[in-house]
């Protein structure tokens, strides 16, 4: 059993702060993401996955369900590392589309990808990341971020890079 299943739905206080952010899409020109006041129980987050995957054997315990964008894709902290807190466990995105990847490796690099303009879609969709600073979004993460302020194109590098198997055994879980 990992560490992050349990009864407590509720978010960290920096998705607290961001679960309050009102996201314009803009047209595409903007972040895509809709982020949820609580996390998903495991019982949504593995019914989810199940559908999303197809195999009904999965659970939802390594996903913590944080938000969503417009078309029902998940953006969710994924228990990827062992014995570490919530908070250092890599954010990861499963699009309704079969897009996913990692987001970022942390939630404070997730604060400044935000920051940055560039949302969990907008992450695993593009090969280019627009920077498109949001004072807003800039000073939540001030507040809340480990992690020094980089970037989102930086973020997502560095975190496929350490991560670098996670879409291969996504789409495994599918077959």
């Amino acid at each position: 059993m990992n560490e992050m299943t349990g009864d407590d739905h509720r978010l960290p206080p920096a998705l607290a702060d961001v679960a309050r952010v009102g996201f314009d899409y803009d047209d595409g020109n903007g972040i895509d993401f809709e982020p949820y006041e609580a996390f998903c129980s495991a019982e949504e987050t593995t019914d989810w996955l199940r559908q999303w995957t197809g195999n009904p054997e999965l659970d939802g315990d390594a996903y913590r369900v944080f938000g969503q964008n417009g078309a029902g894709g998940l953006a969710a902290l994924w228990y990827g590392r062992p014995g570490h807190p919530l908070a250092e466990q890599p954010v990861v995105f499963m699009g309704s589309e079969g897009e996913c990847g990692v987001v970022a490796g942390n939630l404070s690099d997730f604060l400044w990808m935000l920051a940055d303009g560039v949302g969990p879609l907008e992450s695993v969709l593009y090969e280019e990341h627009e920077s498109r600073p949001d004072a807003h979004l800039t000073q939540l993460a001030e507040r809340h971020a480990t992690t020094p302020r980089r970037p989102a194109r930086d973020i997502i590098t560095e975190a496929r890079a350490e991560f670098p198997t996670f879409t291969n055994d996504v789409e495994e879980l599918c077959r």
